[in-house]
């Protein structure tokens, strides 16, 4: 994969690219750590949900499945980076095994030195776990959520002894992966625009400060020539992301731009923030608008 390749692939342009991640390496790092981020968000709530160790780890194996059932590229990337196969941050790598390492050694007995497992029982399981998901990744006609007991049963076996283990066997399994979360539709489909640098910094001005003029908006976008500005938010009105609810010129007024929930919608893809709900755009005034976006993004 090459930095030209993604670009015409996702629609903005190479100084975009390197604005967001330096070069190619730091692409590959945001898309792992990207990945990692969207596993948690579905596993973690699943593990919390219990109290029992046993039932804590296979709600969360199943989640596990379930997603890596949906998102086959997404597993096979996490599973050979935790492996040590694909480039990225060793912390962050060493974090994430030594987190997942932690969920499996809480299932450490504490009856005494009779039954304890060897000290690194959870590093030699956790390693077979991924082994094991990783090879049935690679192949599509293989269903992942039917590794669900046999890894319970790897995993428990340590720690609780054989009959606990036979009862991780005769579990249920569900025959389809679990409901899919609900994604957030692609804000650059059908927009015919190509997004630069500049049309980002243009929009996250008018999203951070609601009512800015076409002055402001060059000042904080950064953008010294005032017309090409004009220029460039007349085409984001046209396109629907913003509006001008000023007078203008033509109303004897100065010109009070806004963004449009379209609009709204590509800016919290692109600062990965959650969006504010259609009640919340509107009940809110612009003036406290503009000091809530700035405390969220560090402004």
């Amino acid at each position: 994969m090459s930095v030209t390749a993604i670009v015409e692939r996702a629609g903005v342009s190479r100084k975009t690219f390197y604005d967001l991640f330096g070069d190619l390496e730091g692409c590959r790092i945001a898309l792992i750590e990207d990945c990692i981020a969207e596993i948690a968000a579905v596993v973690v709530p699943a593990y919390e949900a219990s109290a029992d160790w046993p039932a804590r780890l296979r709600e969360a194996l199943l989640a596990l499945l379930g997603f890596f059932e949906r998102e086959r590229d997404v597993g096979a990337i996490v599973a050979a980076y935790l492996r040590g196969a694909l480039p990225g941050r060793a912390q962050s790598r060493a974090r994430v095994l030594e987190l997942l390492c932690a969920a499996i050694e809480e299932g450490r007995p504490q009856d005494g030195p009779a039954t304890e497992p060897p000290r690194l029982a959870g590093e030699f399981v956790l390693g077979g776990v991924i082994a094991v998901i990783e090879a049935h990744l690679r192949t599509p006609e293989r269903p992942l959520l039917a590794l669900l007991n046999p890894l319970m049963w790897m995993i428990v076996m340590p720690y609780r002894g054989s009959r606990a283990a036979r009862r991780e066997l005769t579990g249920t399994v569900p025959s389809c992966p679990p409901s899919e979360a609900v994604r957030v539709p692609d804000p650059l489909r059908g927009l015919a625009i190509r997004l630069t640098y500049r049309t980002v910094s243009v929009l996250q001005s008018i999203a951070h400060a609601p009512g800015v003029s076409n002055v402001e908006v060059c000042e904080r976008a950064g953008i010294a020539d005032q017309g090409q500005a004009s220029k460039l938010l007349r085409r984001l009105a046209r396109l629907g992301l913003a509006e001008n609810q000023g007078g203008g010129q033509h109303g004897g007024g100065s010109n009070a731009w806004y963004l449009s929930a379209k609009g709204e919608q590509l800016v919290a893809a692109i600062e990965r923030r959650p969006l504010p709900s259609a009640d919340t755009r509107v009940s809110i005034p612009p003036r406290v608008r503009s000091r809530t976006h700035r405390a969220a993004n560090g402004r």
